[in-house]
């Protein structure tokens, strides 16, 4: 994390094949915020316009991309997707890209939405946006 006092906005992403969750934060406050899901076009091709857009309204200067690894710290198939994931945007957009582990995110994150919800906030959306919240969060953690 930045040891100066500059106030930068991060934006955190939760990679999966359909679905795309997203978070904001600022390093002067460290509290995420969920933003919104984006749906990619099919199964794992990414909708670059929205992204792109998404990157333009927020101007980040660092991106945390939440890395999924098994419960022993191996990887699976889908760690591969995410960093190819995080590697393309940083080449595409010039940004610090950093991945940070991300497991049991999903698993906070309907733990969370049923304790305040019940089933009926248990969709896609609020869980995917809220695992990248929870990811950013872990990051402000780990980098105080």
């Amino acid at each position: 994390m930045e040891k100066n006092c500059n106030n930068i906005t991060l934006l955190a992403f939760d990679y999966g094949t359909k679905n795309i969750g997203v978070a904001v934060g600022q390093s002067i406050i460290r509290i995420a915020h969920t933003l919104k899901v984006i749906k990619n076009k099919k199964s794992g091709i990414i909708n670059w316009i929205i992204l792109n857009n998404l990157i333009n309204e927020w101007n980040p200067k660092k991106i945390i991309v939440g890395l999924p690894l098994q419960m022993d710290g191996s990887q699976q198939y889908i760690t591969v997707l995410t960093k190819k994931f995080a590697y393309y945007i940083k080449k595409k957009f010039n940004i610090n890209v950093e991945l940070h582990d991300e497991r049991l995110s999903t698993v906070e994150a309907k733990y969370i939405l049923f304790k305040y919800g019940g089933w009926k906030k248990l969709k896609k959306k609020n869980i995917n946006s809220l695992s990248a919240s929870i990811i950013l969060q872990s990051w402000f953690e780990k980098n105080k």
